[in-house]
């Protein structure tokens, strides 16, 4: 990471026109935070919620995450683990066509920025009575996952119950100890399938602008620490479980994306030929893939080029005539874990709840779940739109009054005139004219302008 330095304060202007831009929400409107203060007011009964108070839940989030929607138990059963994933019970306090739920379907997710987010739902719910906040009794969906030695997840139960989060525990502070007996063996079991099945998940270093805390920010790449991977691991299992519970009924929505096609596939070849990687000819590029570390510089370039072929995910509602499909995964994926940062969980949730108690999915949920591809894919490309955004922003703000130096570069990617390229000696990811270069090409570039209002930078090649 490297601190941002900016006296002139030009990154908190650009931010404040990039919520300018975006239309990013503000403040939650007078009627939404009232319903918001009566919902949180709500309280469950044994009619509506299990005690499970006795099972010794945590969570495992960043350290500053205040909108905790998830926590877990873990317990034996034979040879097999059961998983006990508490989910945020959101339906609990928000009713259909109230105003948190119309406010919510307009945002469709919780919008990230470095100097604050845009949450879902008022922080009343989503960072206080809906959040499972340790020490405190929380409403819950719970799903209980079964694990078996080979890592296939399987839904063994859906209810309502109330729990008691035993610690809040943090990624970069975590111990082993910190962590339930079977946590790291659920994980292992999990990723052992997923080699099995030829998953192609690939998580690169993330390239992130984050505040200091300090009136400063800090630009650079970001690698998944492993007690994220362990954790992303329970929630894929579930998402895993869910969606072939709902597939197993003939209904649901679900997360779906195509395999880079036989064009991607070549190009990427050419890349990992160019970066100097040696993938064997009859490799798959799934099991390739699994090999890359992400601490080295080519191997992470590599990875982000993976993540840029896809033609990336989206949300199908369930249709008998084609099985939905995550090639990231290889298998059927859902959303289901998250329901205080993105819109469609709550109503998948929803769903495998009333399939669990052998009901019918309310009619409200299933005439609803079609309305919700179009409005999770519009909130996807805005937040897709803004982080890129945020990062140009930082990017031309750090080589502000640069320009004429010179900088060392890589090629990791061309498209059509235009190559993409990574600086060596900073963490920015940048664009250029460079006839005949191509992927791992060395270049020399001169900052030709960087403008902090526009977030744009300008190179040209040092001949």
């Amino acid at each position: 990471m490297k601190t941002l330095v900016d006296p002139g304060r030009l990154l908190d202007q650009g931010l404040a026109r990039l919520r300018t831009r975006f239309t990013i929400p503000g403040a939650f409107p007078p009627e939404v935070l009232e319903a918001a203060e009566r919902a949180a007011q709500k309280r469950p009964d044994a009619r509506s919620h299990a005690d499970r108070t006795a099972l010794p839940f945590v969570t495992l989030d960043p350290a500053s995450s205040t909108d905790l929607d998830q926590a877990f138990a873990i317990e034996p059963s034979g040879p097999d683990w059961l998983l006990h994933y508490a989910i945020a019970d959101v339906a609990w306090f928000v009713e259909d066509g109230d105003p948190l739920d119309r406010e919510a379907w307009q945002r469709g997710t919780t919008t990230y920025l470095p100097d604050g987010k845009a949450s879902l739902y008022p922080p009343l719910l989503s960072e206080g009575g809906a959040s499972l906040l340790p020490d405190v009794e929380r409403p819950a969906v719970i799903l209980t996952v079964r694990i078996d030695p080979e890592g296939r997840p399987r839904l063994d139960g859906v209810e309502r119950g109330v729990i008691r989060s035993r610690a809040k525990l943090a990624y970069d502070t975590v111990a082993d100890d910190d962590l339930p007996p079977g946590f790291h063996e659920i994980a292992r079991r999990i990723a052992r399938a997923e080699d099995r099945r030829g998953a192609q998940r690939v998580d690169p270093p993330e390239q992130v602008v984050e505040s200091n805390g300090n009136g400063t920010f800090a630009l650079g790449f970001r690698p998944q620490l492993p007690s994220e991977r362990w954790n992303a691991a329970l929630s894929l299992a579930t998402n895993l479980a869910v969606a072939q519970a709902m597939i197993e009924a003939g209904t649901g929505l679900f997360r779906v994306m195509a395999s880079p096609d036989t064009r991607a596939e070549e190009r990427l070849r050419t890349t990992a030929q160019a970066l100097r990687l040696n993938w064997p000819t009859a490799m798959p590029l799934a099991q390739f893939q699994r090999r890359l570390d992400p601490g080295k510089p080519a191997e992470a370039a590599f990875m982000l080029a993976i993540r840029r072929s896809g033609s990336g995910a989206s949300y199908k509602v369930y249709d008998p005539a084609e099985l939905p499909w995550h090639a990231a995964v290889a298998a059927p994926y859902a959303h289901a874990t998250a329901p205080l940062r993105r819109l469609a969980d709550r109503y998948v949730l929803r769903s495998v709840l009333a399939l669990a108690k052998g009901e019918a999915i309310p009619e409200r949920v299933l005439a609803t779940l079609p309305e919700l591809p179009p409005v999770m894919a519009r909130a996807a490309s805005r937040d897709a739109r803004i982080d890129r955004s945020v990062i140009d922003l930082a990017e031309a703000t750090m080589l502000h009054d640069r320009e004429g130096s010179t900088f060392s570069a890589v090629v990791t990617d061309v498209r059509e005139n235009k190559v993409q390229v990574q600086l060596k000696d900073l963490p920015i990811v940048a664009t250029a004219t460079a006839p005949g270069a191509f992927p791992g090409s060395a270049l020399t570039l001169r900052l030709v302008r960087a403008d902090p209002v526009e977030g744009t930078l300008s190179f040209e090649p040092v001949d």
